[in-house]
């Protein structure tokens, strides 16, 4: 019987790398989940409205658009590597600090740091995972993705136990912070050295007119990242003032959202390489609408469920697969114009400018018309997605992005 053919150092090294991103997403999953089961706590300790909590929830997203740019730059110049590395460490620093609630400005301002070092880190996960993909010619950037909605999963469920059992969100995140800080130390030797993914495209050539293509995925993210966005910071505020869930109740929504989006970026590379990504952004767009639209009509704690699932299944692959789909158009149509990793931080700042504006938007419905039919809102915008992604020019010479 012949034997299969050895396996080279080279795809050693990219399956080291591979499994250390997928850690670090884990961890940053793990960071962000942690913060999410909090909320409902940051409103009744600070004593402010929807609409007030929606204003300092705005601070992180606008923390996180800020550092993206800058992220995609200094991944191009310096190499994916050491921006990981650095950016795991200050988020491991910065989540503690907003667990300290003295009064609403201390905690925007928190937010916004903790939010800047996010962005870093997810932004230099991301551009090493698309130089793998490159370098591997195969999809991996939704798997990598769907250890960050795990990780989610693991820090909504133990955040909901901890605020359960009332430890206060000060203690509950330094602990976070320790262990986030501690997975640096896992993948530093794993990652593919910095020369991997440096970009050999001059300053000059980055001031050049970004090609409109990128403009359109970002936008298509704007529809998804409102959609994630409106799970992770308003599904335990509806279940618990609207229906009045317990406090772990209320962490519940966005834990069975991230277990849809696990399930959904698990299969994603898998299903965009048999289905196409457009469809899949069709696909997806229209679940997500129509299901969470159902939900909110439902009205009921049922409801909430049933919205926070269909949301889950419908958006999980998107951003992931947007950013994929940016590294292989420049790749193909505009090299030696933009750089991969400049092209992935551009998709994802447009796309998070939805985390920006999603806050205060659904905050000041939410006081106008009720937070139930604001997420109408979110619904309407994925159902948007799926009708641009039905039209949009995205396809690739790669056969799993037609």
């Amino acid at each position: 019987m012949k034997r299969p053919p050895a396996i080279t150092t080279l795809e050693k090294d990219v399956v080291r790398a591979r499994n250390a991103v997928r850690f670090a997403f884990l961890a940053n999953g793990i960071s962000l989940g942690s913060f999410i089961a909090r909320i409902p706590d940051y409103k009744s300790n600070l004593g402010v409205t929807d609409g007030r909590l929606g204003w300092a929830l705005i601070f992180g997203s606008l923390g996180v658009v800020l550092s993206l740019t800058l992220a995609g730059r200094a991944a191009a110049r310096y190499g994916s590597r050491p921006v990981i590395l650095i950016s795991t460490v200050l988020v491991g620093l910065f989540i503690p600090t907003v667990g300290l609630l003295t009064n609403v400005w201390i905690f925007s301002l928190s937010l916004f740091f903790w939010g800047f070092s996010l962005g870093f880190h997810d932004i230099s996960l991301s551009s090493h995972g698309v130089g793998l993909e490159q370098k591997s010619n195969s999809k991996m950037l939704s798997t990598m993705h769907a250890m960050y909605s795990l990780g989610s999963i693991i820090g909504v469920g133990a955040g909901g136990v901890f605020a359960q059992f009332e430890v206060t969100p000060l203690h509950h995140l330094t602990f976070i912070g320790f262990l986030v800080i501690l997975s640096s130390l896992v993948i530093r030797n794993s990652l593919l050295p910095a020369d991997f993914d440096k970009s050999s495209v001059e300053r000059k050539d980055r001031r050049k007119k970004r090609p409109a293509i990128i403009w359109v995925l970002g936008l298509l993210g704007v529809c998804a990242a409102i959609a994630e966005g409106t799970a992770s910071d308003w599904g335990g505020v509806l279940a618990r003032d609207t229906y009045d869930a317990s406090p772990f109740v209320s962490s519940l929504p966005y834990a069975l959202f991230s277990v849809l989006m696990v399930i959904g970026r698990l299969n994603g590379d898998r299903l965009s390489g048999r289905f196409g990504t457009r469809n899949i952004l069709i696909i997806g767009g229209f679940i997500a609408g129509t299901g969470l639209a159902t939900g909110m009509f439902i009205d009921n704690l049922f409801g909430v469920f049933f919205g926070w699932f269909c949301l889950g299944l419908g958006v999980s692959a998107v951003i992931p697969l947007l950013m994929s789909l940016a590294g292989d158009i420049v790749s193909e149509r505009y090299e030696g114009t933009i750089a991969p990793s400049e092209a992935v931080a551009m998709v994802a700042g447009i796309s998070y400018l939805a985390f920006l504006a999603a806050p205060p938007v659904i905050g000041f419905l939410s006081d106008a018309i009720t937070l139930r039919l604001a997420i109408l809102l979110p619904a309407a915008l994925a159902i948007m997605m799926a009708l641009g992604a039905l039209v949009a020019p995205i396809n690739t010479g790669k056969k799993s992005n037609t």
